[in-house]
């Protein structure tokens, strides 16, 4: 194997410098003899073996006596340098492994001033893409995070929405369910209210046509005595009919147009004169002081059929009317009676 051409000679001086200066390298030690030139060769340089052997790397990564290595060199130029050996034999230049994927963080050559700031750089740099990388994944991670938790607000403000909508046509619903009842029953009370109204006018204009037809039996009377109240005058233990009380001799007419049946004396009724009505309805007028028609008589309303008296069982001039509905034995109220045809007496 060829060795590396000589070197041409150099003038040599002993170095000024303390023994305190590091490396050897242009220092002069006065223990250690002058120093000579030298040029190393691959001949020349043999492996170093012992616990300083450096073993390539092989596979792409740091092996872990490299790594011892690096760090040892690393603290050295940190230091400011690295010790001479004692040895009295010249310093050999150690081979660095390649650093995969960082690059060249120690140059080719042997200056451990350049190497120390590109490991300090490498691991800068590696805490700022770690760093980088880290908060990248934490922004994604807390972005992911943050929509997700936006998105389940607004979800849950759609349904809040949502059943508050559905809450409102609810009521709404309700609201106008009620307003259409109501309504049915303003309109259902006013139908009733004019059905009501117009059978009340009806009934007037019928009560105002048999008004026509119909008339009180005397005039200028007062009423003293009613249908049904009790008392110990009456035979029955109460009134059977209506009493028109009047002076005597006050004229007394047919109520309606009809027949008479009967025309005379009837004991406690003094002289009654009865008035059959088409309808079968017997009129009795009774206590007369005189009788102006007889029996079979046709008479018609507001006819003179006699005068007021006080014949019979009596206290004073008054007329005694009784109504019998088909002739029946018991009379009704000849107040209503009256009512019912368009009379108020």
């Amino acid at each position: 194997m060829a060795s590396n051409r000589p070197a041409p000679e150099a003038p040599f001086a002993p170095s000024q410098h303390s023994s305190s200066d590091t490396f050897g390298y242009g220092s002069y030690r006065g223990e250690e003899g002058p120093w000579e030139e030298w040029n190393p060769t691959e001949d020349s340089l043999a492996p170093v073996r012992g616990k300083h052997r450096v073993a390539k790397q092989r596979g792409g990564g740091f092996a872990r006596s490299s790594t011892v290595l690096g760090v040892g060199v690393i603290a050295a130029f940190s230091a400011g340098g690295m010790a001479s050996a004692n040895t009295g034999k010249p310093p050999v230049s150690i081979a660095m492994p390649d650093l995969p994927s960082v690059g060249s963080l120690i140059s080719d050559d042997d200056s451990g001033q350049d190497a120390a700031p590109a490991l300090a750089g490498f691991g800068a740099e590696v805490s700022e893409a770690t760093a980088g990388n880290s908060g990248g994944v934490t922004a994604d991670a807390g972005e992911a995070l943050r929509e997700r938790i936006m998105a389940q607000a607004e979800s849950q403000q759609t349904q809040v929405a949502a059943r508050a909508e559905a809450a409102a046509a609810k009521a709404e619903a309700a609201a106008v369910a009620k307003a259409d009842q109501a309504a049915k029953a303003a309109a259902a009370a006013a139908k009733k209210k004019a059905e009501q109204a117009a059978k009340e006018k009806a009934e007037a204009a019928r009560l105002a046509e048999l008004a026509k037809q119909y008339t009180l039996p005397t005039s200028s009377y007062t009423l003293t005595a009613t249908f049904g109240q009790a008392g110990a005058y009456w035979s029955s233990g109460y009134h059977t009919g209506l009493d028109f009380a009047a002076p005597t001799g006050t004229l007394i007419k047919a109520v309606h147009s009809g027949t008479i049946t009967e025309a005379g004396w009837a004991g406690s009724y003094g002289y009654r004169t009865i008035l059959t009505l088409d309808d079968g309805t017997e009129l009795w007028f009774c206590h007369q002081s005189s009788i102006n028609v007889s029996a079979g008589q046709k008479v018609g309303t507001g006819d003179v059929i006699g005068r007021v008296g006080a014949t019979g069982n009596v206290t004073g001039a008054h007329l005694h009317l009784e109504v019998h509905p088909d002739g029946a034995a018991n009379g009704i109220d000849p107040m209503a009676w009256l009512h019912s045809k368009g009379l108020n007496p």
